[in-house]
């Protein structure tokens, strides 16, 4: 390892995967500290849902972009890229290793590689595809983006109505495809990012998916998704764990069938989480339980 040279060790892979604990060990390894790249950990009255680090986790190693925001604050990816590259600096002019841990895959990007540049575009034209959303549901955006931009339609998370609609006003506002913004020349960064991902067998992530909403459930989570109902409208509440419990308090379903929906829609955020950081062909991938000394031989042998 040059000491001249700047790291930050990118810790990914989908969620209940143990991104958490393997962030600790390093940072304590590394004498050094985290910064959380996971977007929905951002709000400080959203902790149950978002399996945000426990008072012990964050008592074991300093950490950075927890709980610092509130949900009734606009912050957005490009605001979180700037805050995290200035705390990056500030942390590199004491630790020659930085941690980033988060399953929150272009919040990851931002901080590694820098977004996409976009024009600025009238906002009308987001109100009235909000409308739209609200009038005519997800299924007419999707179809839309299809027709305006088929590459975009193909490869954003087209579920997501917030992905949807901002590829959507950009095409509408630029005439141009969303996509044709994508990939272009990034900013350099002024250190090297060493990504180490965690996984598992299929059944072993979906198994610890299952295990963790159960977890939650006795830990609270209803109470604090009620304790938010005043909010539920706020994009940040639009989220897994939060959306099917406001369905069961607006009794619009059982308690059962909304834990079991929180069950199936975080099963399927892991394989869109998987899918995104597998087009990272430099990753160092490990089974969740390959012990700590391989990961940290690992990271040393890149650097």
């Amino acid at each position: 390892m040059l000491s001249n040279n700047k790291y930050l060790i990118s810790i990914v892979g989908p969620t209940a995967i143990g991104k958490t604990s393997l962030s600790i060990k390093l940072a304590n390894f590394f004498n050094t500290e985290i910064v959380s790249a996971d977007s929905r950990q951002f709000f400080k009255e959203m902790s149950i849902g978002t399996a945000a680090p426990t008072e012990e986790e964050l008592a074991a190693a300093p950490h950075h972009f927890i709980h610092h925001k509130s949900i009734t604050e606009d912050y957005n990816v490009g605001a979180f890229e700037k805050d995290a590259l200035i705390k990056i600096e500030e942390l590199h002019q004491k630790h020659d290793i930085v941690i980033m841990v988060g399953g929150s895959g272009l919040y990851v990007d931002a901080v590694t590689k820098g977004l996409d540049y976009f024009p600025d575009v009238d906002p009308k034209i987001r109100e009235q595809l909000n409308k739209t959303l609200e009038n005519e549901g997800l299924e007419v955006l999707q179809l839309q983006l299809k027709t305006l931009d088929e590459v975009a339609y193909k490869t954003i998370a087209i579920d997501n109505p917030h992905r949807v609609i901002r590829a959507l006003e950009i095409c509408i506002g630029t005439k141009q495809p969303y996509s044709s913004f994508l990939n272009k020349e990034k900013n350099k960064r002024p250190f090297k990012t060493i990504t180490v991902g965690l996984t598992a067998d299929r059944d072993i992530i979906y198994d610890r998916i299952n295990q963790r909403v159960d977890i939650m459930v006795e830990n609270g989570l209803i109470e604090e998704v009620k304790s938010l109902t005043e909010y539920k409208s706020l994009n940040a509440l639009n989220t897994v764990g939060y959306k099917e419990i406001f369905n069961y308090l607006d009794e619009s379903c059982t308690v059962d069938f909304a834990i079991s929906e929180i069950k199936k829609n975080s099963r399927r955020f892991a394989k869109r989480q998987l899918t995104w950081f597998k087009r990272n062909n430099e990753t160092l991938w490990f089974d969740y339980l390959t012990p700590l000394e391989k990961v940290i031989k690992s990271i040393k042998d890149s650097m």
